[in-house]
C-alpha cells in the first residue's frame, strides 16, 4: 500500500515540476512578478486593470452638497420646514433635520409651526424641538419665526429655552420634525 502512495506522490511531484518548468520557459521572472503584482494590487480582468479600492471621484463635491435633498437644501434657513424656526440647525451641529446630535436629547416640550411645502403645495404641521444637554452649537442660526405669537401662547412662542422641562437645561440646537398635514 505504501508503494502505491509513494508512486502517486512521485507522479504528482513530477507533474507539478513539469508544469512549473513549462511556465518558466514561456515567461520570465520579471514578467511573472509584474503580473502577480498587478493581480494583487489591481486585479486583472480582460487585460485591463480595475481598481479594487474605492476612491473619491467627485473631488470633494459631496461635501458641498451636504444637506441637499430632493425637496430643497436642508442646511439653508430658507428651507420650507424652517418657517417658524428660531435657533441653530441640528443638521449643522452633528445631528440631522429630525434627530438630535449624539450626546443631546430632544426637549420634552416644543413649539409648532405650519409650513407650506412648495414642492407639493400642501401645508404641514412642524414641531420644533430643542436639543438639550450640550453646550450651544455654533452652526447656522436661523430666525424665521413666521406666525410667532407672544409669550402667552406658549405653543407658538419660540423665544424661550424649551429645554426647561428636561433635566439638563443647556440648549444645543433645534430640529424640525414634520408631524403631519395641517388641515
Amino acid at each position: 500500500m505504501n508503494g502505491l502512495i509513494d508512486s502517486l506522490l512521485a507522479w504528482m511531484d513530477k507533474r507539478a515540476e513539469n508544469s512549473a518548468r513549462r511556465v518558466a520557459q514561456r515567461t520570465g521572472r520579471r514578467n511573472f512578478l509584474s503580473r502577480a503584482g498587478a493581480a494583487v494590487v489591481g486585479g486583472v480582468v480582460g487585460g485591463t486593470m480595475l481598481p479594487m479600492l474605492p476612491y473619491d471621484r467627485n473631488f470633494g463635491m459631496a461635501f458641498g452638497q451636504e444637506g441637499a435633498s430632493p425637496d430643497g437644501d436642508q442646511t439653508d434657513c430658507e428651507y420650507w420646514r424652517y418657517c417658524a424656526l428660531d435657533g441653530n440647525l441640528c443638521n449643522d451641529c452633528g445631528g440631522a433635520i429630525d434627530q438630535c446630535p449624539p450626546g443631546s436629547e430632544a426637549s420634552s416640550v416644543a413649539w409648532v409651526g405650519t409650513c407650506a411645502n412648495p414642492n407639493d403645495g400642501r401645508d404641514y404641521l412642524v414641531s420644533y424641538n430643542d436639543c438639550c444637554g450640550k453646550a450651544s452649537c455654533s452652526g447656522s442660526f436661523c430666525f424665521t419665526s413666521e406666525g410667532e405669537r407672544p409669550g402667552y401662547r406658549m405653543g407658538l412662542y419660540n423665544d424661550i429655552n424649551w429645554c426647561m422641562a428636561n433635566a439638563s437645561k443647556g440648549y444645543h440646537c433645534t430640529v424640525a420634525v414634520v408631524v403631519g398635514l395641517a388641515e
